[in-house]
């Protein structure tokens, strides 16, 4: 195992599951000091432990200020500093914007822009005087439209340019900032979203390259770990998703649009039917968790 890391100290947010607990696991293994905040205390408390006597965890909500303000700054006082920062917290709804609950799209946005935007805010004091690298969990869907994700998408599109923009501020002070793109990760989201809606299964099946493939959490987290060491301005999750990046304009033309209109057409009326049959109509009610979450249940679906 690599030591590329030994000594540097890393803040994970929705770190308890899936993509964040994988990226504290690999870096503390390949010597980082670690400090893990989100939601699930006991989930976190083992995490901890498990990652060795340097690391902390603290509990608490990207949506409130006070409390994530208090857990990064004591975690620089734990630590002794923060090097690196990886903004992962994050959830979903599903649901087409006519069906899907006001509250289920804010809380969304409140997470998953917000919550970026907060994390950036309060770690930049620290990561000022180590000079230090964030990473910003973003998706494919940033530039790449899906029927019935538009508040994901909406929100992660959103995350990238809050992260370009603070890229442009930060550069002064010497903070580097990069975003990480995944397309689908065998995480509880993608599971719950293809057990809750079959018609979604039938959807990413009909997505071209790479959107019609599912990457395991291990991958991911080997990617963003690596873009930490080398202070990545662009982490792509399989590499092939860079090219809907590059590709983003011709996707959202209209010579495209014949195309996307039939996917459509075939995807979205059976996606509105099983999520009106789930009884919840987009709606999220509070969890206990920050990570991210089936179609407006409160049960945790992580990234």
């Amino acid at each position: 195992m690599k030591r590329d890391l030994l000594g540097r100290k890393l803040v994970v947010t929705g770190a308890a599951r899936g993509i964040g607990e994988k990226v504290a696991r690999l870096a503390a293994a390949r010597g980082a000091v670690v400090t893990v905040i989100g939601l699930e205390p006991d989930r976190l408390r083992s995490l901890a432990k498990d990652l060795g006597p340097t690391a902390a965890w603290r509990e608490a909500d990207v949506r409130d200020g006070a409390a994530l303000q208090t857990a990064i700054d004591e975690a620089a006082d734990i630590m002794g500093g923060i090097d690196l920062v990886v903004a992962n917290a994050g959830v979903v709804a599903y649901g087409t914007v006519r069906q899907t609950d006001e509250a289920a799209f804010e809380r969304v946005m409140d997470i998953n822009l917000n919550g970026v935007f907060r994390t950036l805010k309060y770690a930049t004091p620290h990561l000022e005087r180590s000079r230090g690298h964030v990473l910003v969990v973003a998706s494919a869907l940033s530039f790449t439209p899906l029927a019935a994700m538009a508040s994901y998408g909406a929100s992660k599109a959103a995350a990238e340019m809050l992260a370009l923009t603070y890229r442009q501020e930060v550069a002064h002070l010497g903070i580097t900032a990069g975003l990480v793109h995944p397309s689908w990760i065998n995480t509880d989201l993608v599971r719950g979203a293809e057990a809750d809606l079959p018609s979604f299964a039938d959807l990413r099946r009909r997505l071209p390259y790479p959107g019609n493939v599912t990457t395991s959490p291990d991958r991911a987290a080997a990617a963003i770990v690596d873009g930490l060491v080398h202070r990545r301005s662009r982490v792509y999750v399989p590499r092939a998703v860079v090219v809907a990046n590059w590709a983003k304009a011709a996707l959202n033309s209209p010579m495209a649009w014949p195309w996307t209109r039939r996917f459509a057409a075939r995807a979205v009326p059976s996606l509105e039917r099983e999520v009106t049959a789930l009884g919840r109509h987009g709606q999220l009610t509070p969890g206990t968790n920050t990570p991210a979450t089936e179609p407006g249940s409160s049960k945790p679906r992580t990234r």
